[in-house]
């Protein structure tokens, strides 16, 4: 599933340069994450980036887009053209 950002999130910037889809933008009070785009770093990489770097742990999985493995490199691979 799509990952997203809570209203934790102190708009520290970290998460942003780190996703390989730009799947994370600055909304109007905190950044957010497109779930068209976001693959988890499927693809990528083992875990997903911006999770990793996250100072205060705000970025879940987003409960309203469920996606299996394989949903996600299905996204990555129309994402990336391969």
């Amino acid at each position: 599933m799509a990952l997203m950002i809570t209203d934790e999130c102190i708009n520290c910037d970290v998460c942003e340069p780190v996703c390989p889809n730009d799947a994370i933008y600055e909304g109007e009070e905190i950044y957010e994450i497109n779930p068209d785009l976001c693959t988890e770093c499927v693809g990528h990489f083992d875990e997903p980036q911006c999770v990793e770097i996250c100072p205060i742990d705000c970025i879940p999985k987003d409960p309203n887009h469920m996606e299996s493995e394989g949903d996600l490199m299905a996204k990555y691979k129309r994402i990336t053209g391969q």
